[in-house]
């Protein structure tokens, strides 16, 4: 990789100093006790339990920033552009010199990295007097962020070298990748070292501990991992181990006064539903806020700080989704149609109607989810591309809709009330009648319209015929009968765009900057020797 030094380096630095400078009162509100260096810092409990600050913000940045809608809402289906750098996830023509590619590969090793940095220093570092579990905590949560990080990069690039400490690699960063079936291995090797080593909790409304990812967190993940394996089986017992544990919480139905809407307030980040965010700090210095609704908004008159670009908006698939069934309250929690009220933003000039002229990309609607509005809405923080607003990358609710397809458990159809039960959770939630009996295509459904615009449509496109399949013929018929185009003044399609991609269009390139630092990715995997 490039630069593998300079990223192991910025690691240290990073998870030392970031709970260092940030806002008072912040999820990085972290005094320092002693001299920044690694022999001196972790010396006390809450030096340790800082340590793991950095992992949930500024090495995911570049990810969130636009890579991560740019690969799964384009590709997927849900977004459209015209924007150059990005508009071939669209197209289904991106190459390996698109930036966007190597912003995805570089944050996600930088997590990856700065991981490794806390799991290979903090056992020898950290004095006796401090609680072994506490330590351990640390630890499980290091263990989870370089899990979710290479989740995401083994859905993105298929085989990857697998990294347990990057000092290893600093004077030869030609390293050979490992088959996918090791990086699945090794993520939920992580991932069981997380359940067994995070702190249980019981989650009660929103709050900063809730930022920090549990054990319980952990078993939610591994219920995802093992549903993308197709091992249904392992899925269900994690995701009934969830439920079970009432750890978390459905908002709007078993959080009282709560809507699905509230999930995308900053008021309510860290909140019951939330299994594991990243945690941004508004009106921060780039690279630490949130910058999605600089990107979504469809105006500066929503953000109130000159951004707003409306980069994206919804394809008419995904609002001909929606329309399917009227009534659905997600719809206007996710995109925005001409004459829709959101008296939470501008809430001090009595609320926002969408105008009749809405036109992001020239969709006829725009983005709502992560749009948040001023300062004024958020507590008085914000500031251009730095929002403070939670990015979700996983909710409860999908942990719902993972146990209804485990026990479908590839079978035709189901009305077992284990699958039903759960799945209709989340439909009387969106304001929708319970269904008696379920296909995987309602599930998949489902998931789509839960959680469009969160960055996993994509992802499950490309399950749909195996984790580690070759072929994706279920996949290209449902991406080869979107509505891709543009909508008329009367919304009607003025322009239509279908496009079917090839079976090698479901894993993305490695970046062209980074086979020329390594040119071992490009050569078959080796099996990985795991302790």
């Amino acid at each position: 990789m490039k630069n593998t030094r300079n990223t192991y380096v910025l690691a240290l630095l990073t998870v030392v100093g970031v709970s260092l400078t940030s806002c008072k009162d912040s999820f990085f509100d972290r005094a320092p006790e002693d001299a920044l260096t690694l022999d001196s810092y972790y010396q006390n409990a809450e030096q340790v339990r800082a340590s793991t600050n950095a992992l949930y913000n500024s090495p995911w940045f570049n990810f969130n920033n636009k890579a991560f809608w740019a690969i799964t809402e384009l590709s997927g289906g849900n977004a459209r552009t015209y924007s150059g750098d990005v508009v071939n996830f669209a197209n289904f023509s991106v190459t390996a010199d698109n930036n966007e590619l190597t912003n995805a590969w570089r944050s996600l090793f930088s997590v990856v990295a700065q991981s490794n940095a806390l799991i290979n220093n903090l056992p020898a570092k950290v004095p006796s007097s401090v609680d072994p579990a506490i330590v351990n905590n640390a630890l499980g949560e290091a263990h989870f962020m370089r899990a979710i990080a290479y989740f995401y990069l083994v859905r993105l690039f298929g085989n990857l070298p697998i990294i347990e400490n990057t000092l290893d690699f600093v004077y030869s960063p030609k390293i050979n990748t490992n088959p996918v079936t090791d990086v699945y291995t090794f993520i939920i090797r992580d991932l069981e070292f997380a359940e067994a080593n995070c702190t249980k909790k019981i989650r009660v409304g929103s709050s900063i501990d809730n930022g920090h990812v549990s054990s319980g967190s952990a078993s939610a993940l591994l219920a995802k991992v093992y549903l993308y394996k197709q091992d249904y089986a392992k899925a269900r017992q994690y995701a009934e181990k969830v439920i079970n544990s009432g750890e978390f919480k459905l908002y709007g139905t078993q959080v009282a006064g709560k809507t699905f809407a509230d999930l995308f307030r900053t008021a309510n980040n860290n909140n019951e539903e939330s299994i594991v965010a990243l945690q941004w700090v508004g009106g921060s210095a780039y690279g630490h806020g949130n910058s999605l609704q600089a990107s979504f908004a469809i105006s500066s008159q929503i953000t109130g700080t000159g951004d707003g670009y409306s980069v994206i908006g919804p394809t008419i698939d995904l609002q001909n989704e929606f329309a399917k069934e009227p009534g659905d309250v997600r719809r206007q929690a996710t995109i925005m149609l001409a004459g829709d009220r959101y008296p939470e933003l501008n809430a001090a000039g009595g609320g926002f109607t969408v105008p009749a002229d809405v036109n992001a990309q020239n969709t006829r609607a725009g983005i709502k989810k992560y749009v948040v509005g001023t300062r004024a809405d958020n507590g008085g923080l914000g500031a251009a591309q730095s929002a403070g607003n939670n990015t979700y990358l996983m909710r409860y609710a999908e942990v719902l809709l993972i146990e209804a397809e485990a026990v479908l458990a590839g079978a035709a159809s189901t009305s077992d009330p284990a699958a039903l039960t759960p799945f209709n959770q989340i439909r009387t939630r969106a304001g929708l009648a319970p269904k008696t009996s379920i296909t995987q295509a309602d599930i998949l459904r489902e998931r789509r319209l839960e959680l469009a615009i969160e960055g996993d449509y994509w992802f499950d496109l490309g399950r749909l015929d195996g984790f580690n399949a070759t072929t994706h013929p279920k996949a290209i018929a449902i991406i080869s009968q979107q509505e891709r185009g543009t909508f008329g003044p009367d919304r009607t399609v003025i322009y239509s765009e279908r496009f079917t991609p090839g079976n090698d269009k479901f894993l993305f390139p490695y970046p062209s900057t980074e086979t020329a630092i390594n040119p071992l990715l490009t050569q078959a995997p080796v099996p990985y020797k795991f302790n």
